[in-house]
């Protein structure tokens, strides 16, 4: 046999070498190659298919590599004697031809594999291999191939038409992205060695080659991977990554991580690990109660009872990983944070009773999971019905314990007590305290508060101290909010002084909650109970104990908006802002404690208002909008409407420009007012795209309530603006709803009244009522009419109802929230661009001008507030 070698050298004159060898014939005897082929024909004894023997016949514990060692040395003792059978019963048989032709080509094989590695040992012994001698083709090819591959490999640079750069720069940006720091070591880094670990790279220094790296580590470092990752369970790279751990997934593995998962707060991934590794071909029959139940806490802990119920109903379908009675706590706990008191009562029928249906892994048909609720199980249904006040299931509660054997702790009656408080039933608060104490059972110190703010809201504050006193008394350690909401009963009764005293306790333990907190709660325990003053006492008593934060700020200038106190809200707003001026800038990057919140500027409004100090309420709401806050039009609309009447309409225009912007429906008070404000411009134009528009929102508003705004503003708008107002309405394209036609109406109403009577040109009141500006309800922040009743009603779809009037009217309906809102947004960004091009610019270049004019002049007063 010849094999052909074609030899190149690097020097200018190419030789060709031809090494001819002998035919070396096979040695490999018949016999040998034979019982070779017979003994493959029988299996070896399989690592992976000893695994998984054991869990065929039901034994779930994972096999060691010992044990598995131990197995496979018997299989092995087993196959030798199968195998020398197998051989000694082939001895005799004759050979088939394709026995003899597979001996042949084995023979053949052997030989040229053997001549080729001589050859290669022969040439790499040479000096001319070290200096640059390479070998090229493969033995078993033609030399006429190999020439011919040689000449090909030799070409010239290319030389067509040149790249197109922007593909390249494409390309980049995608290598760039591709290559970020995110995603790269999942890509490039992903180096194993050979017994399973990570090798140490840029992404993962704490990892080291010459080292082995324990499971504690791995678990650590895939955690940390985890969270800083954020993938979901949906994402190619989180099954890479969990591979790249190199952990084997046990039930302790699992339990660590989802541990620390939920130490991390990432419920949502300790979520799409245990799935992960549960519907892995490998895992799926080692499912672990104790994993989902690990997990049930952390979704608890998350307070995520959603996925916690359907995590316990994924248990329930299984009989491996039924639920054994901490899950049952601990879904139980869950639900009743939640105030799930329906879902709570289904558990409880579940523990009682065995599965309806068989579920999977039932093998015994004797098998009763069936548990009976527990102390733990009854106080989650009472806190469950704590925030429904569903005070008649504690007598239920108390009676299913009863029967079940079970004594109530502490915990049950505190919780009953304040189901009874949260209902109002005072009387029961007392009863199950005295039959707490004449059971035994220990008052801790949440009892004592229920207590309290029971005497609180029944007006026995010296019944609240005693309590309190005899809690001390009896050595029970109180927590603060004991002291708490006494020292804001004392308050709401103006007795701020003992107050004080309990701040003196509350100093002594250890606080869930700053300082600052409990100031404030007296601060508005007092305001509450109308005592001024002493909201004043305990601010300036404050500054001895700790400084104030914004929260007190904003509860003291709601003090002094309600005891029109306009002087004293702008001081401490003014002193407020420059010392938070101050701890930005000393601060590096932080958040000052006394930075302006939007509480703080809606209540300088509010006080600005109140006090008809209408620059200082411009000054203030552009200083707002330049912060980047927004004001709330459901809460704050009847600032706006009364800045509109006392002429800031520059105000109520950027309000409503800023609302159309972000894609929102105005309040209709601004609807109304903007229409009121068109009418006395005389652009009536406008006064009816406005109605036009109102008449695709999502309320309606009736003929009378246009009839009251109209008389309650009748100094600004005369008779004559009301016929033009009309006349433009007639020569107009309208929306045939009934908003459109209810003024309509109201304004032809309005006309032919006038016309008829002998008045001075201006329409009077209405039935006797005054001509002044719109009542305006604060609290309520609804504009109402002259009798009383207010004008627009609340709707459920937007916060607003239509009048009782159109639920009558035929062929009226409510129109679709999302198409009416879309609707009414391109009519008012239509109309407005075509009616009034000359008009007031957007609220987005109004906003570029005051920020212009703040870093040009200082202030848009007229005049400067000099801090004191």
């Amino acid at each position: 046999m010849f094999v052909n070698l074609l030899i190149r050298s690097d020097k200018p004159t190419h030789s060709f070498h031809f090494i001819s060898l002998s035919k070396i014939m096979s040695s490999l005897s018949t016999f040998s190659i034979f019982n070779s082929m017979e003994a493959s024909r029988i299996s070896t004894p399989n690592p992976e298919t000893i695994k998984k023997r054991p869990l065929r016949k039901g034994v779930y514990l994972y096999p060691t590599p010992k044990i598995i060692h131990t197995l496979r040395k018997k299989e092995m003792l087993k196959y030798i004697p199968k195998s020398k059978r197998v051989v000694d019963k082939t001895l005799d048989k004759p050979l088939s031809e394709s026995d003899k032709q597979i001996m042949e080509e084995e023979a053949q094989f052997q030989t040229i594999s053997r001549e080729y590695k001589m050859v290669t040992k022969e040439f790499k012994g040479k000096e001319s291999y070290k200096d640059g001698v390479l070998m090229v083709g493969q033995p078993w090819e033609r030399l006429e191939r190999n020439g011919f591959r040689e000449l090909s490999s030799v070409s010239k640079e290319y030389g067509g038409k040149k790249l197109k750069s922007e593909h390249l720069k494409e390309l980049g940006e995608i290598l760039v992205k591709r290559n970020s720091e995110d995603s790269k070591w999942l890509l490039d880094d992903d180096i194993e060695q050979g017994d399973g670990n990570l090798m140490e790279t840029e992404a993962n220094k704490g990892f080291s080659i010459k080292r082995s790296v324990g499971d504690p580590e791995k678990i650590s470092y895939l955690v940390d991977r985890l969270i800083a990752t954020d993938l979901s369970i949906r994402d190619w790279k989180f099954g890479r990554l969990m591979k790249l751990s190199g952990l084997h997934f046990t039930e302790g593995h699992l339990l660590k991580i989802v541990e620390g998962l939920g130490v991390r707060g990432n419920w949502r991934i300790a979520l799409s690990v245990v799935e992960w590794v549960y519907n892995n071909n490998d895992y799926k029959h080692q499912k672990s109660r104790f994993v989902y139940t690990k997990l049930l806490s952390v979704l608890g802990k998350a307070r995520r009872p959603n996925e916690a119920l359907q995590v316990f109903n994924l248990m329930r379908e299984d009989c491996h990983l039924y639920p054994d009675m901490p899950a049952y706590r601990s879904i139980a706990v869950t639900l009743g944070q939640a105030g799930y008191v329906k879902e709570l009562t289904n558990i409880i029928e579940c523990m009682r009773h065995k599965p309806l249906k068989k579920i999977k892994n039932m093998r015994r048909k004797n098998w009763d999971p069936s548990l009976e609720p527990d102390v733990v199980v009854y106080n989650a249904v009472l806190n469950a019905c704590v925030p429904s006040q569903q005070w008649k299931a504690v007598s239920w509660v108390l009676q299913q314990m009863r029967k079940g054997s079970l004594k109530p702790d502490g915990a049950t009656y505190g919780l009953a007590m304040e189901v009874m408080l949260k209902s109002g039933k005072y009387d029961l608060v007392h009863d199950l305290f005295g039959r707490m104490r004449r059971n035994g059972a220990a008052p801790k110190a949440i009892t004592y508060k229920v207590l309290v703010k029971a005497f609180w809201e029944e007006g026995k504050v010296n019944e609240a101290v005693k309590v309190v006193r005899d809690m001390e008394l009896r050595g029970v350690v109180g927590s603060v909010s004991v002291y708490y909401e006494l020292a804001c009963c004392l308050c709401n009764s103006g007795r701020w002084q003992e107050a004080m005293l309990e701040i003196e306790k509350m100093k002594k333990l250890t606080l869930t909650k700053p300082l600052e907190v409990a100031f404030t709660g007296m601060i508005l325990s007092c305001l509450d109970g109308g005592h001024v003053d002493d909201c004043i006492s305990i601010f300036k008593q404050m500054k001895n104990h700790c400084a104030p934060n914004i929260g007190t700020i904003n509860a003291m200038l709601k003090v002094y908006r309600h005891s029109d106190m306009f002087l004293k809200a702008k001081e401490l707003f003014e002193d407020t802002k420059r010392r938070g001026s101050v701890d930005d800038a000393n601060s590096s990057g932080g958040r000052s404690y006394l930075a302006l919140d939007v509480y703080t500027y809606s209540s300088m409004l509010e006080a600005s208002a109140s006090a008809h100090q209408w620059e200082y309420f411009e000054y203030v709401y552009k200083e707002m909008h330049l912060c980047g806050f927004q004001l709330d039009q459901n809460k704050h609309a009847w600032l706006l409407v009364q800045a509109s009447i006392a002429g800031k309409w520059h105000l109520l225009e950027h309000a409503f420009d800023t609302i159309l912007e972000a894609g929102e429906i105005p309040h209709p008070s601004l609807f109304t007012e903007m229409v009121c404000q068109t009418s006395v411009q005389l652009n009536y134009e406008r006064a009816v795209t406005l109605v036009n528009s109102m008449a695709h929102a999502p309320f309606q508003v009736s003929e009378n309530q246009w009839t009251d705004l109209f008389r309650r503003n009748s100094e600004r708008i005369s008779e004559g603006v009301l016929q033009k107002l009309l006349d433009t309405l007639r020569s107009s394209e309208v929306v045939q709803e009934a908003t459109v036609s209810n003024f309509s109406k109201s304004l032809i109403s309005l006309c032919e009244s006038s016309a008829s009577k002998d008045s001075t040109g201006l329409i009077g009141p209405r039935d006797g009522a005054s001509d002044k500006s719109p009542i305006v309800d604060r609290d309520e922040h609804s504009i109402h009419g002259q009798d009383g009743s207010p004008d627009l009603y609340e709707n459920p779809k937007m916060g607003i109802t239509s009048n009782s009037l159109f639920d009558s009217a035929p062929g009226i309906q409510d129109c679709d929230d999302n198409e009416s809102i879309e609707v009414t947004l391109d009519l008012l960004t239509c109309d407005s661009n075509k009616l009034d091009k000359s008009g007031p610019p957007p609220a987005s270049e109004i906003l570029g001008t005051w920020k212009e004019r703040r870093n040009k002049e200082g202030i848009f007063l007229p005049f400067n507030l000099q801090p004191k």
